[in-house]
């Protein structure tokens, strides 16, 4: 009988979704005018003959994310303040009225070829909050908008992601609010670009909740269906999140988003995944006085293992410096985080054995061992099923040789929905299966790092709680590689909270967990 497990179950992710969830860490570059003047964000009235990189190289920048793992790149084409990194129709304020290449600079088209060049990923960043553009606050902006939309989607090849912020200061100009008209923008950038998805503020992307690395411990991709427009605080949504959250429907902080028993309170739903935006520095921008505040490569692997590793997106930001450089401090961050990345991966101990409910036709417990997907689709050469419903699902699982093990992977099939509730580890150590990790969620990505490792050649994993049967396209078992993850409390607060007290909250636990 069709009941409410399976409404939730009907729904699924989109091409765009997939293969965005599959490719899953990305990277921001902010960079600007707010570069040069040490801002977080400007007022738009900066000259821009400030804007004089003298280095400028887009191919150093892409090289280095690239080396550090991630798939694309997000380019701040223009911040809150109005100025555009392209030679645009729609205003003076841009590339063209700097020292930069005698005015004929293009750091878009600049970006965008390297990312041809080293086979990224491009994606754009386009503030609709614009403090210089003299139609602000006015119904014709929206037009000015659509036009910077326009010229970036049909002109720079290529786009996988339209990053929307939702900041909205206008009563900080002494203006009036600007009506933004999300759903015209949307629909053009469906237009445009019909492959990108549309993060922050649209329809498949959402904000985590905060902007300093933490993930839920259990994070659902189907939730209540969300107004796209408010996912952002308007009036400062770069250096602190101050509560002022727009309360229609479920809010984006609120710990739990996809339990039945949270779904049970509404009645619309979507395939709305999660990405932890986050930069390697305190702040968005360059500074000069935060080159000895990187974060350390265990505090980004943290965030790594907790967003990549718990069915999130990751977006990290590596902001460029006034010579138009990664400096040399993030520089070295990327290449040890791509190296830990890399060697981690190599670390899976190859699976000898599996024992599972018998499996559907073609689909049994030995396909978990392969992980390729159709790059067109999203979809996985092969995954396994069980041929019946039960209350419990156990996987034995034997490797080939004993081993010290610190991580499981395990991957859902998300073309059948989100579907595992509770899950348990087990590890077998002196003849007696120990219980070494336990969680609610799995979705396209769980990496299940032990709190210990355990020397071992046998491992249970056990489905306590599942919608219908599971569907796992994956599962790897790796070499301990020395992460160990301390579980930030963020998404532990009640679901409303006082605006000071929740600023409070923030500040004390970016020192407690982001330390530099």
């Amino acid at each position: 009988m069709f009941n409410e497990v399976d409404r939730y179950l009907a729904v699924t992710p989109d091409v765009r979704q997939k293969i965005l969830q599959r490719e899953n860490f990305n990277v921001f570059f902010h960079y600007g005018l707010n570069t040069f003047t040490g801002k977080e964000w400007g007022d738009g009235k900066v000259d821009p003959k400030v804007f004089d990189p003298e280095k400028q190289d887009t191919d150093q920048w892409v090289r280095t994310v690239k080396e550090a793992g991630a798939y694309g790149v997000i380019l701040t084409c223009k911040h809150h303040d109005g100025f555009c990194l392209w030679p645009t129709a729609t205003t003076d304020y841009n590339i063209s009225a700097t020292p930069y290449k005698d005015g004929k600079g293009d750091v878009v088209r600049e970006v965008s070829e390297s990312c041809k060049k080293y086979g990224m990923k491009f994606g754009v960043y386009l503030s609709p909050w614009d403090r210089n553009h003299p139609a602000y606050s006015t119904p014709a902006y929206n037009d000015v908008y659509c036009a910077q939309l326009t010229e970036l989607l049909q002109n720079y090849g290529k786009v996988f992601c339209v990053w929307l912020d939702g900041a909205c200061g206008a009563y900080m100009d002494g203006k009036e609010k600007q009506e933004y008209d999300w759903e015209r923008f949307f629909a053009l950038i469906r237009k445009l670009a019909p492959d990108a998805c549309i993060s922050n503020c649209g329809p498949d992307v959402r904000w985590v909740g905060n902007e300093g690395g933490f993930a839920r411990e259990s994070e659902w991709n189907v939730v209540p269906k969300f107004s796209y427009d408010i996912q952002t605080i308007e009036e400062n949504s770069q250096k602190e999140d101050d509560g002022k959250f727009a309360k229609k429907g479920a809010d984006v902080v609120f710990s739990d988003l996809g339990s039945r028993k949270f779904l049970s309170k509404y009645n619309d739903f979507i395939w709305y995944p999660a990405e932890v935006d986050v930069s390697v520095r305190p702040g968005w921008f360059y500074n000069k006085s935060q080159d000895g505040l990187v974060k350390s490569l265990q505090t980004v692997e943290r965030i790594y293992y907790t967003s990549v590793g718990g069915n999130s997106l990751l977006l990290l930001n590596f902001p460029p410096d006034r010579r138009g450089l990664i400096h040399e401090n993030d520089v070295a961050l990327a290449k040890a985080l791509g190296a830990r990345l890399r060697e981690s991966e190599r670390q899976a101990v190859k699976i000898a054995q599996i024992n599972a409910p018998e499996g559907e036709k073609g689909h049994d417990a030995l396909c978990v061992t392969d992980c390729a997907y159709d790059r067109e689709t999203g979809n996985p050469v092969s995954y396994y099923t069980p041929e019946k419903e039960s209350d419990g699902y156990r996987i034995e699982i034997r490797l080939e040789r004993k081993a010290k093990i610190n991580r499981v992977r395990i991957i859902e099939n998300t073309a059948f929905s989100q579907r595992i509730e509770k899950f348990t580890v087990y590890a077998e150590t002196d003849g007696k299966f120990r219980k070494r990790y336990d969680g609610n969620t799995v979705g396209y990505n769980r990496i299940c790092v032990f709190d210990k490792p355990a020397v071992t050649d046998r491992l249970i994993i056990s489905i306590d709680e599942c919608r219908r049967k599971p569907y796992i396209e994956f599962i790897g078992v790796y070499e301990d590689n020395g992460v160990v993850i301390k579980k930030p409390r963020f998404f532990r607060l009640r679901q409303f909270i006082h605006e000071k007290s929740y600023k409070l909250f923030i500040e004390k636990e970016n020192k407690k967990y982001c330390s530099k």
